[in-house]
């Protein structure tokens, strides 16, 4: 069994005259990272990996999650791959992850991970939220099956604030 925690970075500020990749969290993204965080954490479920994308707003979402579920910061690791929008890097990613790992939480952007979910998952996502979390179960003993598998959840901040 492998299971994979997507998670959309929080909702980013447009304030500042900077790079795509350096664009930081806004108030709401900093707030909804900790309410999906907190409500992921009470789920109490294992994470072997951690992985991010090295853009500052999902950098800085993967760090109040890890905060939250106690996860050592010097575990955590980024990937360029992670930096995708289109989902075929993202995908790549995954099928190369090391057999050993059981359940990674990963760390990126839309389109990719509304694309990830969709065609990963069984359960139909219109877009996956800033903040939202997917998690997705797989039948396999292996990363590099990765194909269709089971919708377990989907934690989305606008549901929690409802």
């Amino acid at each position: 069994m492998k299971t994979l925690i997507l998670v959309r970075h929080g909702k980013s500020s447009w304030e500042y005259s900077v790079d795509d990749k350096d664009r930081p969290l806004n108030e709401r993204g900093i707030n909804d990272g900790h309410l999906v965080s907190s409500i992921f954490h009470s789920r109490d479920i294992g994470i072997d990996a951690v992985f991010s994308s090295p853009a500052n707003r999902a950098l800085h979402t993967c760090m109040i999650f890890l905060r939250q579920l106690h996860f050592p910061f010097g575990q955590l690791e980024l990937s360029e791959m992670l930096y995708d929008f289109s989902g075929d890097s993202v995908l790549e990613f995954v099928q190369s992850l090391d057999e050993n790992l059981k359940t990674v939480m990963i760390f990126g952007h839309n389109h990719a991970f509304t694309h990830i979910a969709n065609s990963l998952g069984n359960t139909y996502i219109d877009n996956v939220p800033t903040s939202g979390l997917v998690h997705l179960e797989f039948d396999i003993d292996r990363w590099t099956s990765v194909e269709k598998g089971t919708t377990i959840q989907t934690i989305f901040p606008k549901h929690l604030r409802e």
